[in-house]
């Protein structure tokens, strides 16, 4: 690498490095670089991100643009306790639903309500004693339900979602997302940072509930 070459190479560095440092990015909150490069978790990419990689996982494939053949769609409930959600929850599920929307899925939202529950040590439940239930009550014939959980410890969160095959509650795509929990993220909770120098890299918390109701 001659000189003139190195110079450009290191003017490129000098620039993608100011650029982060202006802009500031979400993927150094919780490291020692958050103070001056961190950033607010945006919710609407996080949501696009999540919609993307599960309907271009999902096996069999979803089929866009079919108003009698909807993705149900769950609020996202705490891995702690399943009868709870919160307003990040409720937040999520409606992001991701604009977005299944604007890739052209039919959507119906499910809020969470005791009938639509995930009940906990029990292997044949999902959302209800019976999915098919569940069809019969909203009149559709869904392609898939879209079901999710989060924990978090300090502020650090992992977020789990899956697309279920409401006929044999086969998984057929699934997400997980790690999460430092900014300040208008913890705000959600009614928490705040207990120090502003923390960084609070932890341990992960226990295995996804969802797993366990399918393996």
């Amino acid at each position: 690498m001659n000189n003139h070459t190195t110079i450009i190479f290191l003017r490129l560095i000098l620039v993608i490095a100011l650029t982060l440092f202006l802009a500031g990015c979400s993927k150094f909150n919780c490291t020692m670089l958050e103070k001056n490069l961190g950033a607010d978790e945006n919710l609407i990419t996080l949501a696009t991100r999540i919609t993307d990689n599960l309907t271009r996982d999902a096996f069999p494939p979803l089929l866009p643009r079919q108003p009698d053949m909807p993705i149900l769609i769950t609020t996202f409930v705490d891995n702690n306790d399943l009868k709870k959600t919160s307003r990040f929850g409720r937040i999520l599920q409606e992001h991701i639903t604009s977005r299944l929307v604007g890739l052209g899925y039919t959507t119906k939202e499910l809020k969470l309500r005791d009938t639509l529950l995930m009940q906990e040590h029990s292997g044949e439940t999902m959302l209800s004693r019976n999915l098919q239930e569940i069809n019969a009550k909203h009149s559709l014939s869904a392609q898939s339900i879209l079901v999710g959980t989060y924990s978090y410890t300090d502020r650090t969160m992992y977020i789990s979602a899956r697309l279920i095959n409401p006929k044999d509650r086969t998984i057929i795509s699934s997400y997980d997302y790690r999460l430092c929990m900014d300040d208008n993220v913890l705000t959600m909770f009614g928490l705040k940072r207990q120090s502003p120098h923390a960084t609070d890299e932890i341990s992960p918390p226990r295995e996804s509930f969802i797993n366990t109701l399918f393996y």
